[in-house]
């Protein structure tokens, strides 16, 4: 019985009986995060990012990759890998179908080339968005302090003169 009210104490206590008050907070805090600038801009570059991730992987696997496979003897990089089966397949596809373990090394050399073109155009951009942001204009210089030999002499001025009168 005494455990059973220590339990209704703590559960009222922590607010588990003011779920309607909590429930509202919680709401507000929500919408206060939601509406910061810092998670709409986030959220609009991973949209954004994920149509880019497309256009680049067709860039690749489309435009980039069939010429260098011309230039290398009519390679292509996706059906490179390591059969670890032991087994002979004609095709990665073949392998994967088959449930064959593979070293997938042709997928992994388009995934650098992806991951490069990507770093490259995430460069530009951003050197291109720094040269366009206006730079905070320096905080005007504080005037220098005067050499230690000024100060001496303005202080002996400064004690002549009280001195006179």
């Amino acid at each position: 019985m005494i455990l059973c009210k220590t339990v209704i104490y703590i559960f009222v206590a922590a607010g588990i009986g003011h779920q309607q008050i909590w429930g509202q907070r919680m709401l507000q805090e929500f919408k206060a995060f939601i509406a910061r600038g810092n998670v709409i801009d986030l959220a609009v570059g991973i949209i954004m990012g994920v149509a880019f991730t497309t256009i680049v992987n067709s860039l690749v696997n489309d435009i980039i990759m069939p010429p260098i496979g011309v230039l290398l003897g009519g390679v292509d990089f996706s059906n490179y890998y390591i059969n670890l089966s032991g087994t002979h397949y004609d095709s990665l596809a073949a392998a994967k179908a088959a449930g064959a373990a593979t070293i997938n090394y042709g997928v992994f050399i388009n995934a650098i080339i992806n991951f490069l073109i990507i770093a490259f155009a995430v460069f530009l951009l951003v050197k291109q968005v720094n040269r366009f942001m206006k730079k905070p204009e320096p905080a005007p210089a504080a005037p220098a302090a005067p050499p230690r030999s000024e100060v001496l002499l303005e202080e002996i001025r400064d004690t002549l003169r009280s001195q006179r009168g």
